[in-house]
This record gives structure tokens, sequence and C-alpha cells, in this order.
């Protein structure tokens, strides 16, 4: 039997264990709804490919709903997908056919996603780009999503000492390359 919606949102016509299941929907949708974006942004920045923020984004969504029932506490959600995404990132980087893809210079339409309109900034991101994967992402949680330290560490599973250390080797790198490409431009 179907169940019918009320206006209030209730459901009528439903079994108890049917009206669980639409709850448990409802409210994995609406905090799927909520997070998309912001989440969206987290995965372009570390692939830095929209196609693939997407792929990695519908991933984490798909294992956040297979455990949606277990969860307990509801304010540990965001850091939760937040670690599946980077850590469903770091299981693509490290596949040998992951390794074969090529990139196109083609830039992806990421109006939504690039909130920069200065050359500076795109300039910097190209540079965070090239960074290995672990810094790139400690880069992206720490600057961009505007996490601690230690809640890097939680996410990225490990120590708060390790996120300092690839922050510092990260901030060199990028200041390194910015240097040589200013030193370039002046010639």
């Amino acid at each position: 039997m179907n169940g019918t919606m009320t206006a209030t949102g209730g459901s009528v016509g439903l079994r108890p264990r049917e009206e669980r299941a639409a709850a448990r929907d409802a409210d994995f949708t609406a905090y799927m709804r909520s997070r998309q974006p912001s989440l969206l942004r987290t995965a372009y920045l570390l692939t830095g490919d929209l196609a693939g923020a997407e792929d990695l984004v519908q991933d984490a969504f798909a294992k956040l709903y297979l455990s949606w029932d277990k969860i307990r506490d509801r304010e540990s959600l965001d850091g939760y997908v937040r670690r599946i995404v980077v850590n469903e990132h770091n299981s693509l980087w490290r596949r040998a056919w992951k390794r074969r893809e090529r990139s196109s210079d083609a830039v992806p339409d990421t109006a939504v996603l690039d909130t920069y309109e200065d050359g500076e900034a795109r300039a910097l991101w190209r540079f965070v780009e090239t960074l290995p994967p672990r810094q790139r992402a400690v880069v992206v949680l720490r600057y961009y999503e505007d996490l601690s330290e230690a809640e890097i560490a939680a996410t990225l599973g490990i120590s708060t000492g390790t996120v300092k250390s690839q922050a510092s080797r990260a901030l060199a790198t990028l200041r390194e390359r910015a240097g040589r490409t200013d030193r370039e431009e002046e010639r």
C-alpha cells in the first residue's frame, strides 16, 4: 500500500516501518541538499575537475546514506562526510588507472565554484593544484574550508603535527613557486 503525504508533511496509510524509512529519507535528503554545494566546492578544490568532484560527492553521499541509521552524533556529520570525500579522493589518486588519465587544458564552467575575479587568486590556485595530494588536502581544508588543525587531523586521519608539517611544506612550496614566477616575469 502506498502512503499519501498530508499537507503537514505526515503520511497517511504507511506502516510504522515505512514511515520510519520515509522520515529517514526526508532527513537525509534535507541534509544532502544543504551540504552539497559546500562539499562540491571542497571536492572540486581537491580534484581540480568538476566532473570528478561531482562523482566524488555522489560517492560520498552514497556511503553516507548507507551509514545514515548508524550515525548517532548528528553534530559530527559534516566532519564525517568531509572525511569520506577526502578518503575517496585519496583512493582515486592511488589507483594505477587514475595515473594514466591525462588532464585537459579546457576549464570547466565553474561560475558557482570560482568566486575569485582577480588574476592573483587564479594564479595562486594554479600553484595549489600542483601540490602533492596530502599537502593539497591540508591547504584546501585549512584555507578554503577554514578548519582548525585538529579538525583537519581528524578528517585526514593524521596527527596534528603532520597537519602542521604538511601545511608548512605546502606554503614553502607555494612561496618558492610564486617567487620563481615573479623572477621569470621580471626578465
